[in-house]
C-alpha cells in the first residue's frame, strides 16, 4: 500500500511546508498553517489508478502556419505602452494597487473605450452592486458604452455564461479574492480558492482566445494578497501605484512588473479627476513642479523606466543630530543603496554623516529603482550637508562602486534628450561614458570619482559667493 504523506501550505502567502508550524517561514504569519486536504484526495486517486491520457497536436517552432495572437489596443495611450501595445488575445493581466487607488476607475474607462471600438466587453464584479457600477459609469461619463455587466462570484457559473453567450474580447473580473469555485472546499478568500478559481479563469481565456484582466488586492507590503504563484501563472503583473488620501499627489503609476509580451518595468502615467484618470504624456514636468531650485540638498535625476526616459528631483536633508544614533529616512529609494552612498563618502571622499541625521525624498511620490541615480543622490547630499545650493539647469547620473569611482549607465542618449527637452542644458556625467554624449548639451562635466564631484560642488561656492547660503560651522563635516 501506498504511504500517503500529507502536505500542508500557508493560507497567507501559499508557501508549501511538509509539516505542520505555527509560523510561515515565508511571511512571518503566525496561525495560518493548514493540511492541504484537496492534495491528499488526489494523491489517495492517484495511487489506485494512473488513467491513460490522449495524443496531443505538435507543432514545429518554424511554421509559418502558427498565427500570431492579434492584440487589442485600448486607444489610451499610457496603458498601451505599459502592455507593450495592447491586450493580446488569449493573455491574462492581473492588476494590483491599494483600495482606492482606482483599478476599477481605470478598468471602466478602458471597457469603455473599448466597447465605442466596437469591441465586445464583459465586466464581471463581485464587490459591488449594478447601481454602484451605474453610478461610476455617470462620473466617468462612461454610461452610454455598450459594456455588459455581470454581478457574480461562482467561477463555474461565470465561465458558463462566458460561452453561452457570444465571445467576448476582453473579460474583466473584479475582483480574485472575491471569486469561489464549488471544487475548492474552503471559503472564499483563502489560497485554495483564489489558486483554483484563478486557474479555471486563465484556462478559459487560453482556450477562447480571450483577453482577460484580474483585479487583485494587495496586503500591507504592497504584495497582491493570496499565493504568489497567481503571479507565475499570468502573463502579466501590473502594480497601480500613486497619492492616497492621505497625500497631495493626485497622479498614479501603472507599473509593469511581469510581461510575457512587452517591455518589464514600463510605466504609465495618470492624474486623477473628478471625470476619472486622466493621461499625463510628459511626466517629467510633474516631476519636477514646484522645483525650488535655490535651496541646497535638490539634484536632477535623469533616470529610465522601461522604454521612457523622465526626469525627477531628488530632495535630502542633512542636519546635526542630538541623537546617540543618527536617523536615516529614506522615502522612494533603496536605504541599503543610501547607506552605502554614505559609507564611500565617507571613506573616499572625508565627508562625515555619523553626527548627523539624513532625510532623503523623492518628489511627486515616485520609487527609484535603478543603481544610475547614485551619482544625483550623492550631489544633493554633498549640497545639502555643505549648504551649497546645485545649479538649476544640471543633471545628473552614473553608478556609484565602493572605490568611489563613478561608472556609465544604459541609455545615455535617450536620458540627455529628455534633458534637452525640458530645458536642461548641463550635466555631471561619468567620464566613461564620454564616448556616448553625443547630444549638443551646452556644458558638460565629467567626473571619474565622487571626488571629483565634491571640487566640482565646492567650487561652485566660489563663484558665486553672494548667492550661496554660508557653509555651517558648527559639527563641520570635513576633518
Amino acid at each position: 500500500m501506498v504511504k500517503i504523506r500529507s502536505q500542508y501550505f500557508c493560507q497567507s502567502c501559499g508557501e508549501i511546508h511538509s509539516r505542520w508550524i505555527g509560523k510561515c517561514d515565508s511571511c512571518n504569519a503566525w496561525n495560518t498553517i493548514i493540511e492541504d486536504s484537496s492534495r491528499k484526495e488526489s494523491d489517495q486517486r492517484f495511487s489506485k489508478t494512473i488513467k491513460q491520457g490522449h495524443s496531443i497536436s505538435l507543432f514545429m517552432l518554424s511554421e509559418e502556419s502558427i498565427e500570431e495572437e492579434s492584440r487589442i489596443q485600448t486607444h489610451i495611450d499610457e496603458l498601451d505602452r505599459v502592455t507593450g501595445g495592447g491586450f493580446v488575445r488569449g493573455s491574462v493581466i492581473l492588476v494590483g494597487g491599494d483600495p482606492g487607488i482606482g483599478k476599477s476607475t481605470l478598468l471602466m474607462q478602458t471597457a469603455a473605450s473599448l466597447a465605442y471600438k466596437k469591441h465586445r466587453i464583459t465586466y464581471v464584479s463581485g464587490e459591488e452592486a449594478i447601481g454602484q457600477i451605474r453610478l461610476r459609469a455617470q462620473r466617468l461619463n462612461t454610461i452610454n458604452s455598450s459594456v455588459y455587466i455581470a454581478i457574480e462570484t461562482n467561477v463555474e457559473d461565470i465561465i458558463a455564461t462566458l460561452i453561452t453567450n457570444e465571445k467576448p474580447d476582453l473579460v474583466i473580473i473584479d475582483s480574485i479574492q472575491t471569486l469561489w469555485s464549488q471544487t475548492a472546499e474552503s471559503s472564499p478568500g483563502t489560497v485554495i480558492q483564489v489558486r483554483t478559481s484563478v486557474q479555471a479563469m486563465i484556462q478559459y481565456a487560453k482556450k477562447n482566445g480571450v483577453a482577460m484582466v484580474l483585479v487583485g488586492h494587495v496586503t500591507k507590503e504592497g504584495q497582491i494578497a493570496g499565493p504568489r504563484v497567481i503571479e507565475h501563472m499570468v502573463d502579466a503583473v501590473l502594480y497601480f501605484e500613486g497619492g492616497t488620501r492621505n497625500t497631495q499627489y493626485d497622479y498614479r503609476i501603472l507599473r509593469s512588473v511581469k510581461n510575457r509580451f512587452g517591455p518589464t518595468d514600463e510605466i504609465g502615467v495618470f492624474e486623477m479627476s473628478d471625470k476619472g484618470l486622466q493621461e499625463v504624456s510628459d511626466p517629467s514636468k510633474i516631476f519636477l513642479s514646484d522645483r525650488d531650485s535655490t535651496s541646497p540638498g535638490t539634484a536632477v535625476f535623469a533616470g529610465i523606466e522601461g522604454t521612457r526616459a523622465l526626469l525627477v528631483e531628488i530632495q535630502s536633508l542633512v542636519v546635526p543630530t542630538s541623537l546617540g544614533m543618527p536617523r536615516r529616512t529614506v522615502v522612494g529609494w533603496d536605504s541599503s543603496r543610501l547607506a552605502m552612498i554614505l559609507a564611500v563618502l565617507e571613506a573616499r571622499c572625508n565627508i562625515k554623516f555619523g553626527n548627523h541625521d539624513v532625510h532623503l525624498n523623492i518628489a511627486g511620490g515616485y520609487r527609484i529603482s535603478e543603481p544610475a541615480a547614485d551619482v544625483a543622490v550623492a550631489a544633493a547630499l554633498i549640497s545639502s550637508i555643505l549648504s551649497i545650493p546645485l545649479p538649476s539647469d544640471f543633471v545628473y547620473f552614473g553608478e556609484v562602486s565602493l572605490s568611489g569611482s563613478v561608472r556609465a549607465v544604459g541609455h545615455m542618449q535617450q536620458r540627455l534628450k529628455e534633458a534637452e527637452k525640458i530645458g536642461f542644458l548641463s550635466g555631471v556625467f561619468p567620464e566613461s561614458a564620454k564616448g556616448e554624449c553625443k547630444i549638443g548639451m551646452l556644458d558638460r562635466q565629467y567626473i571619474k570619482n565622487l571626488s571629483d564631484l565634491v571640487k566640482k560642488i565646492t567650487a561652485l561656492q566660489k563663484k558665486d559667493k553672494k548667492t550661496v547660503h554660508k557653509t555651517r560651522s558648527l559639527n563641520s563635516p570635513w576633518e
